[in-house]
């Protein structure tokens, strides 16, 4: 007895000490104060309750129960597709992404040869996953970007290892949305971090070009500059002399979002106290020293919430390459259901190509929430 009574948490007048009622914190103490803490309160909550409950029943109607997933082939090798029209608008017919999965995803890339794109796409997300380990996050990953840039080279191009070639204009779905986006904002980022170091710049030259770059590229639409790489830069080079048109969009989009985050991270290099620049000089150090250091670090952590908003518009951006005839993710998947016999389902169409968009979106969202609670730990003591 003595050991449970010592154990056994009392109050200062001897009697034990009891937890507050789950009325009054914890979940249910929640609903009462949000959702029904009065009249008009309860009648809101119970009409969006059962409104959103039609909507989830509907929606699980139309996608599972009344749904199509496959279809019978002819001897012609055409969709049968007479089922999905006789329950059209009453059951989605999934059998448009059963047959049509693999043109969605690697274009018009020769069909015996979508496990070199399945492969690189499988490349981009093991990238993902070491770069988002803070262990790499010196040299060592310098080399693991050059060996994942060139196995997509060898993978797409081929023409070595005894693959056989394929043009860039064979290119297209997944593998294109992830290249542009991910080498688009990798070399972006640093150029942003440079242009936005200038506009800070002591130097009038060095300022006034960046302030130029910046106003110029965020002066004028995306699919303007897609469309002066593809159609107006070729003008300018030596004859005889021609860059890859995908190269061209991919110089566009650095171009473009390296302007967007320039100004993002100039917002973090305002934030900071000018203490922190002069403690910095107190210390000796030089002007590099002192960014790298210092001012960097403090900085991006601040603006890591607009720096992750910039980067998830930029991936969903790079399906304006449509503009200039680049199948992306998005172009294929609109491509899908030009044939005939597959007219009029593209709702089934759009849901899957935004799966594929939500899935990387949302990791980009849910990774940067974790990164910015551990690097910002430190303001909240």
């Amino acid at each position: 007895m003595s050991d449970i009574t010592a154990s056994t948490p009392t109050l200062h007048g001897g009697s034990p000490a009891r937890s507050a009622p789950i009325t009054a914190v914890g979940p249910i103490a929640w609903v009462r104060a949000n959702l029904f803490s009065g009249w008009l309160s309860t009648a809101v909550t119970l009409v969006l309750g059962y409104l959103i409950v039609r909507a989830v029943m509907g929606f699980v109607d139309w996608a599972f129960v009344n749904a199509i997933w496959s279809v019978p082939v002819n001897g012609n090798g055409v969709a049968q597709t007479q089922a999905c029209r006789e329950l059209h608008g009453t059951g989605a017919c999934w059998a448009v992404v059963t047959e049509k999965h693999r043109f969605m995803l690697f274009g018009t890339y020769p069909f015996e040869q979508h496990w070199r794109p399945a492969l690189v796409c499988l490349l981009f997300v093991a990238l993902y996953i070491v770069s988002s380990m803070r262990s790499f996050w010196n040299w060592r990953l310098i080399p693991i970007w050059a060996g994942t840039l060139t196995a997509i080279g060898i993978l797409m191009w081929g023409g070595v290892l005894g693959l056989p070639y394929v043009p860039q204009e064979r290119w297209g779905g997944l593998p294109i949305t992830l290249i542009l986006a991910t080498f688009g904002l990798a070399f972006a980022f640093p150029l942003s971090i440079l242009v936005a170091l200038g506009r800070r710049s002591n130097l009038p030259a060095i300022k006034a070009l960046c302030v130029l770059y910046v106003e110029l590229i965020r002066g004028v639409p995306l699919i303007s500059l897609l469309f002066m790489a593809s159609v107006m830069f070729p003008l300018f080079l030596p004859e005889g002399m021609n860059i890859d048109k995908l190269l061209r969009a991919q110089i566009a989009i650095i171009l473009f979002a390296g302007a967007y985050l320039a100004e993002v991270v100039r917002a973090g290099l305002q934030s900071l106290p000018k203490g922190q620049y002069e403690a910095a000089d107190a210390m000796g150090l030089s002007y590099w020293q002192k960014t790298g250091l210092i001012i960097l670090p403090q900085a991006l952590r601040t603006v890591i919430p607009p720096l992750v908003n910039t980067f998830i518009g930029f991936f969903k951006d790079t399906s304006l390459v449509l503009i200039i005839g680049i199948f992306d993710l998005l172009t294929a998947g609109k491509t899908a259901i030009v044939e005939p016999s597959w007219q009029g389902f593209g709702v089934e169409v759009y849901v899957f190509v935004g799966l594929i968009y939500l899935v990387f979106c949302f990791a980009m969202s849910k990774y940067s929430q974790g990164l910015e609670a551990e690097l910002n730990r430190h303001r909240r003591r």
